[in-house]
């Protein structure tokens, strides 16, 4: 059984937690077959034992966030003191530290926020003189992390000028990387709204054929982007197929960007025409409602978009101009509302 490391790795980056997706593992065990039952209480019984000998600094993250999440901001720096005393400064210990200035943020706190993510920027650039940013999950994380929580304080402190100076400047110099997209997203938030929605690419797709954006303006549209390793987006399908329907006769265009992440629930390195093919059964399973809805297949729209966070909505005017740009699920009644104000233009 291949381990799903690309899907745990993207759960981290996506939600900024540990998750293998569990509702996306398939249901390939024959009742009553005795040898795959065996094969998977011997596979549980290799993980046992493989967490009991990984060391307890091996969870740094998840205590520095556990006493963030009581407000423990002590015990979290206890955390690390004694985390760097022993192991020094490792890929682990940067994405712990990154998340004292998420949560000095989550509280309000600008002054200690600015602080830790400018100490994280330090750690994150002095890593990055012996290794690439991608070459493990835990520095991209911790780097993006710190760049929006820069943004984030001086945009709240009314500096909006200077926080869209500093997401551009770190587009332009990690703009290649995997935290490409989670630096626009945070551009978008900032200067998205009311600017001509970039043209998507649709060379490859499933369902209908994509049009272009140019050729849906006078229609509204709906941008839902998706992964398929995404229990939300699942989730936010029926709301969307059912806002569809009711704003048929207004217009309503619905499109579902998707992408490759070179993994499916069944290959740890998936071939594009394997994971194509997953994608697809994964929309006919899940997303059944919308089969004809066109999926356009690329990162580039991902990256334009900052789609980093999945699902991403993006409603555009009758004039092709964004009208929302929201990262993640919104409720029924939420986007009915957003909707609603578009088609009455």
């Amino acid at each position: 059984m291949a381990l799903p490391w690309g899907k745990f790795f993207a759960g981290v980056r996506a939600r900024g937690r540990f998750s293998l997706g569990c509702a996306d593992a398939p249901a390939h065990l024959p009742a009553g077959n005795k040898r795959d039952i065996m094969g998977v209480m011997k596979f549980l019984k290799l993980l046992i034992c493989m967490a009991v000998a990984i060391p307890a600094w091996a969870g740094i993250v998840d205590e520095v966030r556990a006493a963030l999440a009581q407000n423990n901001f002590s015990a979290a720096d206890s955390d690390l003191s004694s985390y760097r005393a022993k192991n020094g400064v490792t890929p682990e210990y940067v994405e712990a530290y990154s998340w004292m200035a998420r949560a000095a943020l989550n509280a309000h706190e600008y002054d200690q926020a600015a602080a830790y993510a400018k100490q994280t920027n330090v750690l994150a650039v002095e890593q990055l003189m012996q290794r690439p940013l991608d070459a493990e999950p835990h520095l991209p994380i911790a780097l993006g992390a710190a760049i929006e929580v820069q943004s984030q304080v001086l945009a709240a402190r009314g500096q909006r000028a200077q926080a869209v100076a500093v997401l551009q400047t770190a587009l332009h110099t990690y703009g290649t990387t995997s935290i490409r997209a989670r630096l626009q997203k945070n551009l978008n938030l900032l200067s998205f709204e009311g600017r001509p929605a970039p043209a998507l690419r649709g060379e490859k797709f499933l369902g209908s054929r994509p049009p272009t954006l140019a050729a849906l303006k006078g229609s509204p549209v709906l941008l839902f982007f998706w992964a398929h390793w995404c229990g939300d987006c699942k989730a936010e399908a029926p709301i969307i197929t059912q806002l569809r329907t009711e704003f048929a006769s207004k217009g309503l265009t619905v499109m579902g960007p998707t992408r490759l992440y070179g993994y499916t629930a069944q290959e740890e390195h998936a071939a594009p025409s394997a994971e194509l093919a997953y994608i697809d059964a994964v929309r006919k399973r899940f997303y059944s409602g919308l089969l004809d809805m066109p999926v356009p297949i690329s990162t580039y729209n991902f990256d334009m978009y900052g789609a980093s966070t999945t699902p991403t909505l993006v409603l555009l005017d009758r004039a092709g101009k964004v009208a929302m740009y929201h990262p993640g699920a919104l409720p029924y009644d939420q986007l009915k509302a957003e909707i609603e104000k578009v088609v009455a233009r």
